[in-house]
């Protein structure tokens, strides 16, 4: 019954004590919830209790192994496991109690808080109640007689994609052979094509791994039809803003079982009747007495206030037009603030009716450090969607130090926000597309032209030149085939440029120029055989040219540069992090590496480590002093 409850659950915590090990059972259950977390990706979250890592791997855990390894002579394949599973707990993400540090009920608290934020509930449960259930009628939740498709659609900010969230996880319990929620469809559409959406599906339905259409013109399979024609499914597509979207992932209402329940999101109601989307339902702004509630627990974190308060919260409902989004960021600038302070915030604001957004976020920004600001726009600018440890990297290498802070800041305020995945590397970034384009307005009308420093528009990186830091042009898969024209020299006048990230661009030459000034460099397709000959950047910390499309000996010569490079500028500053050649189908040779005389055979020396690993493409991970530098 245990092992069935395990495999079961969606999160597995394990307390792991002192005295853990002694018991046959506890290390059963382990070996169970590591070979779930291996099969099915299901979330754990080790819980040391007045022990650390390492003595998980030696002490009284040893102790206890070496006893059982005496009772079970007949049986070390167990003990076996037993270790192994004790090796990979130690090494996922944790959670650590110490004695006398804090009350225990405060860690148990923000274990609660760690399950609440992986199971995704909605961001504001105020009002959902209702709602919830209507939706539930129209999807005719209980019957399993066909496939029931349904729109929810209404305006931006108003809580569309937190309702269809709401939908999903009250039904993900109600015997579904398999789910699947696709955020963000418009921005995964347009940045990764929708063959990346296909992918997606068959992955989350059937289980499938490796699963690589190449195109949106390579249909999936009679044979993969077949399969999902055999499971009740419940899916979710996210923000949809074309009716391709659509044919990719749901084809027709045939291709999925009986009892299967698909939901969209959309703005654009007459979208849904295109396809022929008959069951909608619009979501309508918050009425009074629920925006005040949910300003209510935003603003103070607990239902009792100071009703001195009261008359403000009246206020401020009214500024943000009952818009949830609104509230929400509102709540959150004004959280901890006095009386006084609410007082000369709702000063500040210029009534606007047509556009509360506008008019709040620009209070709020203004409130903004610089580092923060500048962050804000980085994110809403180029790295919506992103993983998180990415977005960490680009702008520890950017700015020269960890700005990890500064981010947390932001998600404080509500203007970005973490979708956690199954594990904290698939964490990922990313904010409201109405405070991205209302963020990316203010700063262009803030900014003189000429002094612009973020770019994302190849005809802006032609125009300007002295003061730019940042260009990430994120070119739609769908526009693979154009040839971006330029003559190679773009980028001679660029003497601040700190980070250069093009992605699917096709570009008809390689650059003749590159800044020495460079931090983060990463070129998608690289378009030439070579670099520019006078390209030393002492500063680079993050190189990387996937899928570029250059002879074995070229490519050779290039990395062996880098390499080379690379440890020379290890020797004086330490900079480079990230190299990596990832699916350069062509490289079937690597340079030699000269590594310290100090590596012993395990690979470890004096902090340092060293890695091999193969998934279709040989990829090689040298890791020096707590600098990582990968190359594929």
């Amino acid at each position: 019954e245990i092992v069935k409850a395990i495999e079961e659950s969606r999160i597995a915590i394990i307390v792991l004590s002192i005295n853990y090990a002694s018991s046959s059972f506890c290390l059963d259950e382990l070996a169970t919830i590591l070979d779930c977390l291996e099969r099915k990706r299901l979330l754990v979250l080790p819980v040391f209790y007045n022990v650390d890592h390492y003595q998980v791997l030696g002490g009284s855990y040893v102790e206890a192994l070496v006893k059982h390894g005496k009772s079970l002579k007949h049986s070390m394949e167990k003990l076996e496991k037993w270790e192994m599973a004790l090796y990979e707990v130690a090494d996922l993400s944790d959670f650590k109690i110490k004695h006398g540090a804090r009350y225990e009920y405060d860690f148990i608290g923000e274990i609660v808080e760690w399950v609440s934020s992986k199971i995704n509930p909605a961001h504001y449960p105020v009002g959902l109640g209702s709602k919830v259930l209507e939706v539930r009628k129209l999807l005719d939740v209980g019957r399993d007689d066909g496939v029931h498709m349904l729109g929810i659609h209404g305006i931006d900010g108003v809580g569309k994609s937190t309702l269809a969230r709401e939908v999903y996880n009250k039904l993900i319990s109600d015997h579904f052979d398999a789910s699947c929620f696709i955020e963000n469809v418009r921005e995964k559409s347009k940045k990764h094509g929708l063959h990346h959406l296909q992918n997606i599906l068959l992955s989350k339905i059937l289980g499938e791994k490796d699963i690589n259409l190449t195109s949106a013109q390579q249909e999936i399979s009679m044979m993969q039809r077949h399969r999902l024609q055999q499971k009740k499914v419940l899916m979710v597509l996210d923000d949809v803003d074309r009716p391709e979207q659509l044919q990719a992932v749901t084809g027709k209402p045939a291709w999925f079982g009986p009892g299967s329940k698909v939901i969209i999101t959309t703005q654009d109601k007459q979208l849904l009747t295109s396809y022929d989307i008959n069951r909608t339902y619009e979501v309508k702004k918050l009425n009074k007495d629920d925006a005040l509630q949910l300003l209510k627990w935003k603003a103070f974190k607990m239902h009792y206030f100071d009703p001195r308060y009261k008359m403000l919260l009246n206020r401020a409902v009214t500024f943000a037009s009952s818009l949830p989004l609104t509230l929400e960021i509102l709540a959150s600038y004004l959280f901890g603030k006095s009386v006084k302070e609410w007082k000369f915030t709702f000063h500040q604001f210029v009534r606007s009716p047509n556009n509360p957004m506008e008019m709040i976020l620009k209070v709020i920004f203004d409130s903004l450090k610089e580092k923060e600001k500048s962050v804000l726009l980085d994110i809403a600018c180029y790295f919506k969607g992103y993983e998180l440890t990415e977005v960490q990297d680009i702008l520890h290498a950017h700015y020269g130090q960890c700005m990890k802070y500064y981010i947390d800041v932001l998600v404080d305020k509500s203007l970005v926000y973490i979708t956690h995945g199954t594990e904290p590397c698939n964490d990922t970034i990313t904010m409201h597309e109405l405070i991205a384009k209302e963020i990316v307005r203010l700063e262009s009308m803030m900014t003189k032209p000429g002094e612009c420093r973020r770019l994302w528009s190849w005809e802006d990186v032609r125009e300007v030149f002295s003061k730019i830091e940042i260009i990430c042009l994120d070119y739609p898969i769908f526009d693979e085939e154009e040839i971006v024209q330029w003559d190679g020299t773009t980028f001679q006048n660029m003497q601040n440029l700190k980070t250069l990230i093009i992605r699917n661009g096709n570009f008809s030459k390689g650059p003749e120029y590159l800044p020495n000034s460079l931090r983060v460099f990463e070129w998608w397709g690289y378009p030439s055989h070579c670099l520019p000959s006078d390209f030393h950047p002492k500063e680079l910390a993050i190189c990387k040219l996937p899928c570029s499309r250059i002879s074995t000996t070229e490519l050779t010569n290039l990395l062996t540069k880098f390499v080379n490079e690379a440890f020379e500028i290890f020797k004086r500053k330490g900079k480079l992090k990230i190299l990596s050649a990832f699916g350069c189908i062509k490289l079937r040779s690597f340079p030699t590496i000269k590594f310290s005389k100090n590596i012993r055979k395990d690979g470890k020396c004096k902090g340092t480590s060293f890695a091999v690993h193969s998934h279709k493409h040989v990829c090689l991970v040298v890791e020096l002093f707590s600098y990582q530098v990968a190359l594929s």
